[in-house]
């Protein structure tokens, strides 16, 4: 029997354009889970080059990987200019009214979400009159 060689699986190796890292935070922020979140965004900056980021955020090398670490709790202001850097924006909207994703999910069998039109499409949250 021949034995398949497996490899970790490193999702930075995906992450390059706005629109992939847009769609991958979008799914991450689904979770409702800030750890989580902050894996993602230190990914995605672990995907661009971490002295990159740093360069363009602002911040400091050594200062982005502690800020990235996955037990740090960064300030929201260091977060903010971390997505500005990778080229990604936050965006508020309300809550479904069917509950969180993880109330869904428990609701109904899991489908995957590989059919969504225009994945990490960034919309602006508006008024309505």
């Amino acid at each position: 029997m021949v034995q398949a060689k497996l490899t970790d699986f490193d999702i930075s190796e995906y992450l390059d354009d706005e629109e992939s890292i847009a769609s991958y935070l979008s799914a991450i922020m689904e979770e409702d889970d800030s750890q989580l979140l902050l894996a993602a965004i230190g990914d995605i900056a672990k995907a661009r080059g971490m002295s990159r980021i740093a360069s363009d955020s602002g911040l400091g090398r050594e200062s982005l990987y502690k800020a990235l670490n996955a037990k740090a709790k960064p300030r929201f202001d260091t977060i903010l200019k971390v997505l500005h850097a990778l080229g990604v924006s936050l965006t508020i909207s309300p809550k479904s009214s069917q509950g969180s994703s993880r109330e869904r999910a428990k609701a109904k069998p899991t489908v995957a979400r590989a059919g969504r039109s225009k994945p990490g499409k960034v919309v602006r949250a508006k008024a309505r009159a």
